[in-house]
């Protein structure tokens, strides 16, 4: 909810490639730009491979619903609950974007979009774009001019624009990865002691017999 209504908010209150410093902040910015989806902002294929990425995507946020619906039935380690729930609400998140934002929306090019515009959306359902607007440029300057390929170009770090979504599916996966060992070695513990019981209780009817 919060990343939709951030996104929401952005729409309709900036221009595309609009820039305001938080708190006055150089590092801070809110940034708003708009991609297809793709990490970076890549494309391909254009509107079929659109439509394609999005579909996929579809079929992913179902898998990961059914992870967490797992998760929770094997009483798997509240922590990696909540990781998997990070995942499968950043993945909602900015599929609501691609699948709707196109018919909900005008386009934000030189102003202000509008929500249900009497014209009609900036494209068809499965084609819209997803929202991005914090920018975190906390280190500025030039490449040395004796590093390799980019010497002496411009150096901005954190350059990607990213948006509410992203950054739960980063924390989301970084929790799994930093713990995995504990999260899965704890479900086959539990998933071995459900065996040694299932399999224990033919013969204990049978001694009660």
């Amino acid at each position: 909810m919060i990343d939709q209504v951030s996104k929401i908010y952005i729409k309709t209150h900036f221009v595309l490639s609009e820039e305001i410093k938080v708190l006055g902040l150089d590092w801070f910015r809110i940034h708003f730009l708009e991609n297809n989806g793709m990490a970076w902002g890549k494309e391909f294929g254009g509107k079929s491979g659109k439509l394609f990425l999005t579909l996929f995507r579809l079929f992913a946020i179902a898998g990961i619903g059914y992870w967490l619906y797992d998760a929770v039935k094997n009483n798997a380690h509240k922590i990696l609950i909540t990781a998997i729930s990070l995942i499968f609400a950043g993945a909602l998140g900015n599929i609501i974007d691609s699948v709707f934002y196109g018919i909900f929306f005008s386009d934000s090019y030189q102003r202000v979009a509008t929500f249900l515009p009497d014209e009609g959306g900036y494209n068809s359902l499965f084609h819209g774009k997803v929202v991005d607007m914090l920018y975190f440029p906390i280190i500025r300057g030039t490449w040395p001019d004796w590093f390799p390929w980019v010497g002496g170009s411009s150096l901005v770090f954190f350059r990607p624009v990213f948006n509410l979504a992203d950054s739960s599916i980063t924390i989301g996966v970084s929790i799994i990865l930093i713990w995995q060992r504990r999260f899965f070695a704890e479900e086959m513990i539990h998933r071995k002691k459900s065996k040694d019981i299932s399999e224990s209780s033919p013969a204990d009817q049978t001694g009660m017999d």
